[in-house]
């Protein structure tokens, strides 16, 4: 259902959208692991690297689980019983996952929220726009032969709200306020079944219609995300086609009255045969009407002699 996303703040400002409250009360700012690989994007698409927000208590034991790390991982889960050598190999799409499943397939575990900021699906809370967080899930792949652990995640989904219903009958899971990002992320201190209360569909987003260009995952422009007007293109549509027919209408040739095309008059006088003259007989067209006009003058130039006598 979910197939591109857009994250285009640059890394700092990232960082201070994702800013946080410990459990202590105090203000802080989530880490980054690995934050070279981290790509500003208008058009993500999945098996791109897109901003993943989570516990600090994944990659370190000991560690306070209310405290957050930003990591860029894959999108598109790779899971950690996968015993291909490519996870290219995977033989299911995993860039999404449904809530009324996720809990029955091995392919699933672990929690984690995909941080978007396409201006379709955030709302302006902060210094510029609040980031629309989606639940998800993620884990870890090692190589079989060896080599460095792959990160992947995917997006929870859930029913469409009534506003999103004529579009889609899928939406993602939606964590709505900072208390909801810190329960599902914090699964040191909240349990799995508290932590799936938050999944369900939600009314506080909007959006609006975007450009065919992001269906093409190699653009990446600020028009993959800028607004469009259907109701302009519509009627610029429209116009484009009564100009056409009406063009159509005015340059067409009218059958109803068909001028005879006249003949070129050269510039060189016309001359007429010394040998032959000109029959007064009007021109036939076709080999019937040469014949008969080349037998008649045979018969009127005949000699007298060959001429049968009258009486």
């Amino acid at each position: 259902m979910c197939g591109r996303t857009s994250c285009h703040l640059p890394r700092d400002a990232l960082t201070r959208a994702c800013a946080y409250r410990d459990r202590r009360g105090q203000h802080r700012l989530p880490e980054w692991r690995d934050p070279d690989k981290y790509r500003p994007s208008y058009n993500k698409s999945p098996q791109s690297d897109g901003p993943v927000l989570l516990s600090r208590l994944h990659f370190e034991k000991g560690a306070d689980s209310s405290e957050r790390v930003i990591a860029p991982m894959r999108w598109g889960l790779v899971p950690s019983w996968f015993k291909e050598d490519d996870p290219s190999k995977l033989q299911f799409n995993t860039s999404n996952c449904r809530s009324d499943t996720m809990m029955e397939k091995l392919s699933f575990k672990k929690g984690s929220i995909d941080a978007a900021d396409s201006p379709e699906d955030r709302e302006k809370v902060w210094d510029n726009w609040r980031l629309l967080t989606m639940a998800g899930i993620f884990d870890c792949w090692k190589p079989p032969q060896g080599g460095d652990c792959l990160y992947s995640y995917t997006i929870i989904t859930v029913d469409s709200c009534k506003g999103l219903n004529d579009i889609h009958h899928r939406m993602p899971a939606i964590l709505d306020g900072e208390e909801a990002v810190s329960k599902w992320l914090d699964f040191g201190e909240v349990s799995t079944q508290e932590a799936l209360k938050l999944i369900h569909p939600t009314d506080n987003i909007a959006f609006h219609p975007v450009s065919p260009v992001v269906n093409n995952s190699r653009n990446n422009t600020p028009e993959c995300v800028a607004a469009v007007d259907l109701q302009a293109k519509k009627e610029l549509k429209a116009s484009g086609s009564s100009q056409m027919l009406q063009w159509l209408a005015t340059k067409s040739p009218k059958k109803e009255n068909p001028k005879t095309p006249q003949k070129a008059v050269p510039d060189v006088p016309q001359w007429s045969s010394q040998f032959l003259q000109k029959s007064p007989l009007p021109t036939k067209r076709g080999a019937a009407g040469l014949m008969e006009r080349w037998l008649k003058q045979e018969k009127e130039e005949e000699p007298a002699a060959k001429r049968p006598h009258s009486q």
